[in-house]
């Protein structure tokens, strides 16, 4: 009876969380295939670089903007192989990644290795068994050797990593509409944020365009971020600190970096562990510390985590 008593707590927000709560999963409503220009050329201002819609949409290539800011791409980064999709693609030839994936640079080359090897296995699934995203990362992973992953794990781990985005709380935002796996706002109306997180592009047209350059702001609830600050330093319902594992500033230690990086993503990768879908060996710490996570406290951490700078 006593130990029953003694795991009720942590039963008690396991039964009162969701697996998954929509917000943290973005997807437009279903429509027409888009139809892509093949031809005409388009530029962003200040690079020399020029790509057709097609070619920005092609998840074999890299859409490589700012050539001179990174070292040359190793090929498994360029261009996809089979039905595998081209690293730089969805995490950006400079690491950066967007919210609806990782952002790699700075990464430790085994860890981004241990990853894959999760997503291949089976033991890294998405949230709903279908975020698209995620489902593409299988498959990426299944497809790709082990020397292209040891190629690309070896490059962004080498990069630095900046961060792109602005948390910033707010009680009401603009009407959020999902549109490609992250939010785009409609100012002419108005809604309580509640809680999510609800993380936009600073200019759609640009994250259409895959800029490495664009900003991001991600929409917490009132006092989020010094919650999750308090709770980061004194360990909350896990009763361990983040530093421990993630470092002074949650710049990295033992466990990767997190300071600087996408809140909505991160606060993916907690419900994940909460869930039991990161699942691998090295995820086993981690899923005892969301394990006694509620919504709101990982709302609150993802918030601090991307407030900190890298």
């Amino acid at each position: 009876m006593q130990k029953l008593l003694a795991l009720l707590p942590a039963l008690l927000i396991a039964a009162s969380a969701s697996v998954a709560p929509d917000w943290a999963l973005p997807v437009a409503p279903p429509g027409k295939p888009a139809v892509w220009d093949k031809i005409e050329p388009r530029n962003l201002r200040g690079s020399s670089a020029h790509f057709s819609d097609a070619q920005m949409h092609d998840l074999h290539r890299a859409v490589d903007w700012w050539q001179s800011e990174h070292p040359p791409l190793p090929e498994s980064v360029a261009v996809g192989v089979g039905s595998a999709g081209a690293c730089g693609y969805c995490h950006l030839p400079d690491g950066a990644g967007r919210p609806e994936n990782a952002a790699l640079a700075g990464l430790p080359a085994d860890y981004i290795r241990e990853q894959v090897e999760a997503f291949a296995g089976g033991e890294r699934a998405p949230l709903d068994g279908k975020w698209p995203p995620s489902v593409f990362m299988r498959t990426t992973a299944k497809a790709a050797s082990a020397e292209v992953v040891r190629e690309a794990a070896d490059y962004f781990s080498r990069l630095r990593f900046t961060s792109h985005v602005r948390v910033v709380e707010r009680a009401r935002i603009p009407g959020a509409v999902a549109e490609s796996y992250v939010y785009a706002l409609d100012r002419s109306t108005s809604e309580p944020l509640g809680l999510r997180i609800v993380e936009v592009p600073d200019s759609f047209e640009h994250f259409e365009m895959r800029d490495a350059h664009l900003g991001y702001t991600a929409y917490v609830p009132p006092g989020a971020v010094s919650a999750g600050a308090a709770m980061a330093r004194s360990g909350g319902p896990a009763g361990q600190p983040c530093a421990l594992c993630h470092g002074t500033g949650l710049k990295g230690g033992v466990a990767p970096p997190l300071a600087g990086r996408s809140p909505s993503y991160l606060a993916r990768q907690l419900f994940g562990f909460r869930a039991g879908t990161r699942a691998n060996a090295a995820a086993a710490p981690m899923r005892i510390v969301a394990e006694r996570l509620s919504d709101r406290n990982i709302i609150d951490l993802a918030a601090y985590a991307g407030s900190r700078r890298p």
